[in-house]
């Protein structure tokens, strides 16, 4: 085995999860501008030097900080102290009206939000019935309809499941009762789409697909990438259930997305335990 062939195993070689974060990194450069990049083996296409991380990944980091300690605060909290301590990683609209108006509820909405954060759930629950309490606590304090907590109960089950050992045929069938994803067409969704889609409807089942589509974590990605349009986001989502379920991503990969992410995300993702208790 050369050393491009090396993987790091999840819970032996890495600390924490990193699935949602290389997805984010990754589908930074392609967020928006349609399917840019070829489903090619070149590594060096995965990370352009502009690369970095984005809201997806500090809000990622924002759950798994919380559910560490969840005596210390309230997830609201959590998520407005690390938006505020990252300002600038391209949060919505309506999100940014909640994290400086500290008096504003959940606003009843079903973006992709819910679902792109959620991933530490699958992780930290120690039951089902957990990780749908869980999944509840860390959305619907701005996700509170019932797709945006639907987006996130099923991602964060999907990587519990997984993380307990389920098949990729039990996963299939769990997550063929929530959604209706084999239904998509692959060049269909590599066509135009654009703003306005960035809902757990149609980001989710999307995710769903890729992951289940794919044979390896790498693979997976890849396949989000030649999607694009919402592409850090669905790969965000995708890559945490890829990470779940393969326990493994090629060295080079985990590298690059570290090296241009903030020590302190990387401290809070380390506090996932992925080693089953």
């Amino acid at each position: 085995m050369n050393e491009t062939e090396k993987m790091l195993k999840l819970g032996v070689d890495y600390k924490g999860i990193r699935g949602a974060l290389i997805g984010d990194v990754s589908g930074s450069t392609v967020e928006f501008n349609g399917y840019a990049k070829p489903k090619t083996k070149a590594k060096a296409e995965l990370f352009p030097e502009e690369s970095t991380f984005t809201d997806d990944t500090v809000l990622t980091a924002a759950v798994a900080d919380n559910l560490a300690d969840l005596s210390v605060r309230p997830i609201s909290d959590s998520l407005r102290a690390w938006a505020k301590m990252f300002p600038h990683a391209g949060y919505g609209s309506r999100f940014t009206d909640w994290i400086y108006d500290e008096e504003m509820g959940p606003y009843n909405s079903f973006g992709n939000g819910s679902a792109m954060r959620v991933s530490a759930v699958g992780y930290f629950a120690k039951t089902e019935e957990e990780v749908i309490e869980l999944s509840h606590y860390v959305t619907e304090c701005t996700h509170n309809h019932p797709e945006g907590i639907k987006g996130a109960e099923v991602v964060a089950m999907i990587i519990f499941k997984a993380m307990h050992g389920a098949t990729k045929e039990e996963l299939h069938e769990y997550a063929e009762q929530q959604y209706d994803f084999e239904s998509l067409d692959y060049e269909e969704m590599k066509s135009f789409m654009g703003h306005g889609d960035e809902i757990c409807q149609i980001t989710v089942p999307q995710a769903l697909w890729a992951f289940f589509h794919s044979d390896s974590f790498e693979d997976c990605l890849r396949t989000c990438l030649t999607i694009g349009w919402d592409c850090d986001t669905l790969a965000a989502i995708a890559c945490s259930m890829a990470e779940a379920y393969y326990k493994e991503i090629p060295v080079e990969i985990v590298a690059e997305a570290e090296v241009r992410t903030d020590h302190r995300v990387l401290e809070a993702l380390e506090k996932v335990p992925t080693k089953l208790r």
